[in-house]
């Protein structure tokens, strides 16, 4: 689950609309990480007023937190342009040199998934991140020239779901590194309702806390939520969102109380029930599921984990007694399970 533009390239025309109308536009409104929002904030005001361009910033954590709506806030909180592109974008050094040869003084180049990108052009970038300038090669072999190409001072801003993946050369040229967390429910409950308002979504009792309850600690999935009750609650009722209506919608998107979904109990179920608790491998498991083994590694697997239901071993996945507890079913004789963490 990846994050290669400023929307979710899976949505509809409405839902790309509506994920730009519920961005936050400034720190101030940026919710959930507030040590990342004080450190960003003394960061860019430092630099105001120093008269120069921020320090490079690099973004890491789980797909949805906010890492592309920060790059934007950095953008509008300097008064800058704005620059996007990807990791997977970029395959040949002369790519990047022709978006940076292209960047106006101050401006914002936010670079998603920076990890994907290619080793040359990743080469190319710690020249341009250090000195603010590329070496273009000219010709082949031999006869080969390079020419030093100035480039406006900018600000980089990474973004990364897997930090471990980057080279200590290229992180080591940020300034400024944040990590970002799961969000507190409370947290997500203002989002929620900040988004209710911007969507003219009326919102009764405790709906939006229910949403935020099961919206897995990530704003993205929280407003994807909200969207989908306001939908059930418009054809199935006045529009208005009740703690009733909001249950009905999220058992008819198979959401249950943990926020787990069809393709997490399909998991699980099939750990519990095909295979006895496991231990089962990543392949034979997105077989039994009907889904792709990226799919159930990257979007299931780490949910489960920080839910306690599943572990990762070294034979393959275990479920974990937690698991069989939140299915409702006993383990079967014989059940391997996983040990807790002080046994």
């Amino acid at each position: 689950m990846h994050e290669p533009s400023p929307v979710d390239p899976h949505a509809t025309p409405d839902e790309r609309t509506a994920e730009a109308v519920l961005r936050p536009t400034t720190l101030d409104e940026f919710e959930g990480q507030p040590r990342v929002s004080d450190q960003l904030s003394l960061v860019l005001q430092a630099a105001k007023h120093r008269g120069t361009v921020p320090d490079h910033v690099l973004l890491s954590g789980p797909p949805g937190l906010g890492k592309t709506t920060l790059a934007m806030i950095i953008a509008n909180e300097l008064n800058a342009p704005l620059r996007i592109s990807s990791g997977p974008a970029i395959q040949h050094a002369g790519d990047l040199a022709a978006i940076l040869s292209g960047l106006s003084e101050g401006e914002v180049f936010f670079l998603d998934e920076i990890h994907r990108m290619s080793r040359p052009a990743e080469e190319l970038l710690y020249l341009a991140m250090e000195d603010f300038r590329v070496d273009v090669v000219v010709g082949k072999g031999p006869g080969a020239t390079a020419i030093p190409l100035e480039i406006a001072p900018f600000t980089l801003v990474g973004a990364t779901t897997r930090a471990g993946l980057l080279p200590g050369p290229l992180r080591d040229r940020f300034g400024f590194t944040a990590q970002l967390e799961f969000y507190e429910t409370e947290s997500l409950e203002h989002i929620v309702h900040r988004s209710a308002q911007r969507l003219d979504v009326p919102l009764k009792g405790s709906a939006a806390h229910l949403i935020a309850s099961r919206s897995r600690g990530t704003p993205r999935i929280a407003n994807r939520l909200l969207r989908r009750v306001r939908d059930v609650a418009q054809v199935r009722s006045n529009g208005t969102v009740t703690d009733a209506l909001a249950l009905e919608a999220l058992t008819l998107y198979e959401v249950d109380e943990l926020g787990l979904d069809r393709l997490d109990r399909a998991v699980l179920e099939a750990i519990c029930g095909k295979f006895g608790g496991g231990p089962v491998g990543l392949s034979t498991l997105a077989i039994a599921v009907g889904e792709e083994t990226e799919t159930v590694e990257e979007v299931a697997e780490p949910f489960l984990v920080r839910q306690g239901f599943l572990m990762r071993t070294p034979r393959g996945r275990v479920a974990t007694p937690s698991a069989y507890t939140h299915l409702g079913i006993q383990p079967p004789p014989g059940a391997v399970l996983a040990p807790g963490l002080f046994d």
